[in-house]
């Protein structure tokens, strides 16, 4: 979780408090809400952080009204919000003081999380931006070149200076997220460049004479960074390889019960605002029964508490996973077992572990976006390895190799390690 970083960035006057726009490589969107956490938890950061997790600790940030854009840039295998711009409203829900949205993504329907505008107090404008970045094909290598092309190139300059910022990284791995910083700054054109010139893909010979589909993204993401006072890269490892560490703790009978436990009965596409308040309520139910439940099961696993619960609508496959797990553990953790569950929705956790081939076309793909982006002040990286969901064997490779592409980008970089005794400079 890295908002204590973000908040450290923020007194030390290197971020703004307000009108940040969050720039997040990861496979997940980390987009989340803790659920019975009051709003106002947001102004007593201790308090804030010991109430945040790896997938809840962004829109806190927004509420409080430091984060106003969020660009989440994801693999080909993390679809867990919809591609395209999602702009909707975050806020204290007055009947119950906690942080709600009125995003209707399944995203956020699913963990209960929406609410009408006319329930929302505190309002905050969050514009969202979802944007897919694909490995670059070593046939179809995209390069910058004098002879080729140059895109517009773009820098961001501070207030009270127009030199280009500098960038540092912070490599925070232990936490399962990272951030940097960025002061305001005015989004223009380098003088020295060829205006008329673009970026485009060589060698293939399919996409010969096409533009780079990077370039797109480039240009959608500079857009939005025009909109905000401040820039914050974040990478997450887990970007370019991930896995889905529940899969190997189950097995996959135990896996598919999860599912059927846990599966989220979506809305009708064009649902009303009464049936997205039906799908939220009946969706609540289910999560405070299966919760109840498993808390249960905590205290006493014996088949008399078992078959309580089993009575419930849509629980029977609890009596066959309770007997898969005690018959392969000694003492299932059921609180475990249930925050498994909670990631079996509408959708299985992203679990793709990747090539060395699919590892470098993203390395690519993130060197020509970032090449032609702003420059921001820090980057943070976050290795997500303690937790497994960037494969072990490849955290360190991975690692390696962004430090390299940020450093052929940005220069002599300042890399801090925080889950090491040890401080870098780079």
């Amino acid at each position: 979780m890295v908002l204590p970083f973000i908040y450290r960035a923020i007194g030390s006057k290197h971020l703004p408090g307000s009108n940040i726009t969050f720039v997040h490589l990861d496979s997940h969107p980390d987009l989340l809400i803790p659920v019975n956490m009051p709003a106002d938890t947001v102004y007593d950061k201790e308090a804030l952080f010991n109430e945040l997790s790896i997938e809840n600790w962004i829109m806190p940030a927004v509420y409080a009204g430091h984060i106003s854009q969020v660009v989440w840039l994801h693999p080909p295998w993390a679809q867990q919000i919809s591609e395209g711009k999602h702009n909707f409203l975050i806020g204290k829900d007055i009947s119950t003081t906690t942080i709600r949205v009125t995003g209707t993504d399944n995203y956020f329907l699913s963990d209960g999380l929406y609410v009408p505008a006319d329930q929302l107090e505190n309002q905050k404008p969050l514009n969202l931006h979802v944007i897919l970045i694909k490995p670059t094909a070593a046939s179809n290598n995209c390069e910058e070149n004098g002879e080729v092309a140059s895109a517009k190139r773009l820098k961001l300059n501070t207030d009270d200076t127009a030199s280009t910022a500098s960038a540092s990284s912070s490599v925070a791995p232990n936490l399962d997220y990272s951030t940097p910083n960025v002061k305001k700054k005015e989004v223009q054109n380098t003088s020295a460049l060829n205006r008329t010139q673009t970026l485009e893909c060589s060698a293939s010979s399919s996409l010969r004479n096409s533009e780079c589909p990077i370039r797109n993204v480039v240009k959608d993401v500079c857009q939005v960074l025009k909109k905000g006072d401040a820039y914050v890269l974040d990478i997450d490892l887990d970007f370019f390889s991930v896995k889905n560490p529940f899969k190997e703790i189950y097995t996959q009978t135990e896996y598919e019960l999860l599912q059927e436990l846990y599966s989220f009965k979506k809305p009708h596409r064009n649902a009303t605002e009464e049936g997205l308040l039906d799908c939220v309520e009946n969706r609540i139910h289910q999560l405070e029964d299966l919760e109840a439940a498993f808390a249960d099961l905590c205290d006493s696993d014996d088949e008399e508490t078992l078959q309580k619960w089993a009575s419930y609508p849509g629980m029977k496959p609890l009596v066959e996973l309770v007997h898969s797990l005690k018959t392969r553990m000694e003492s299932p953790d059921y609180e475990m077992v249930h925050q498994a569950g909670l990631t079996c929705d509408y959708m299985e956790l992203p679990h793709h572990v990747s090539t060395e081939e699919e590892i470098e076309g993203l390395i690519k793909s993130i060197k020509v976006l970032l090449k032609d982006m702003p420059k921001p002040t820090l980057v943070t990286i976050a290795r997500s390895s303690l937790d497994d969901y960037c494969p072990s064997e490849q955290v360190d490779i991975i690692q390696e190799k962004v430090l390299n592409l940020l450093g052929s980008v940005y220069g002599t970089l300042d890399v801090h390690l925080d889950y090491s005794s040890i401080s870098s400079s780079v």
